[in-house]
């Protein structure tokens, strides 16, 4: 099985590359900067530079994937930006550090790939719960909200055009206890990225275009 992370520099991206290389599956992943590289190696991975907020970082990404087919594609880069707890206005920068990169990011890179798709790949995008708009029950960090809603959006988007060739799905990677989700998070990048593996190594057609839990439970856009 070949596989692509985009966004391994840390945290669930980076616990993505360690278990699907410990599964022997062969690894593509993205990273910033020559330490983050270094580590890809350093796990058996094939690591390629990417900075999803830069258009001519990521016009560099196609060519670097020529001729490569991946069964499994992840898009895990994503900020969360400020710390709001209520209806604080985000700065010009925070806003479009946060937008470029979790949602811009996304539309620049995702259209990259087409060409690298294997017959019946699956693609996963990570999300959050709290971009959903149905299942909302909070309002902390509602920049960071929008930026995911934004990006389930995208992905739909993106699961029309490509119905039949890929399955695309959002996932949310549950409470983690990375530098965004904090000590107190309730699951560990392990315990979550285990349960996002369960979950994309047993999509079918029929879930394209779908928003999961990590735990496989569906959610309401």
């Amino acid at each position: 099985m070949k596989v692509l992370i985009v966004g391994a520099s840390r945290g669930i991206g980076l616990e993505f590359v360690r278990q699907y290389r410990a599964a022997g599956a062969q690894v593509t992943a993205t990273a910033r900067n020559a330490d983050a590289l270094t580590a890809l190696s350093a796990l058996g991975a094939t690591g390629l530079q990417l900075d999803v907020a830069s258009a001519e970082s990521v016009s560099r990404l196609a060519w670097q994937l020529d001729g490569s087919f991946f069964d499994v594609l992840v898009f895990c880069a994503g900020v969360y930006g400020p710390r709001a707890t209520g209806l604080e206005p985000p700065t010009e920068a925070e806003f479009a550090e946060v937008m470029n990169t979790n949602v811009l990011g996304a539309m620049r890179v995702l259209p990259s790939l087409v060409d690298a798709l294997a017959p019946g790949a699956k693609l996963a995008v990570l999300s959050s719960r709290m971009g959903a708009i149905a299942a909302r029950n909070g309002y902390s960090g509602w920049l960071y909200r929008a930026s995911k809603a934004a990006l389930n959006s995208v992905l739909m988007d993106v699961s029309q055009v490509l119905d039949g060739r890929c399955t695309c799905v959002s996932v949310h990677p549950g409470w983690v206890r990375t530098e965004m989700g904090g000590p107190d998070a309730q699951l560990t990048p392990e315990q979550s990225v285990t349960d996002l593996r369960r979950v994309i190594a047993g999509l079918t057609a029929a879930d394209n275009g779908r928003f999961f839990d990590h735990d496989g439970s569906p959610i309401a856009w």
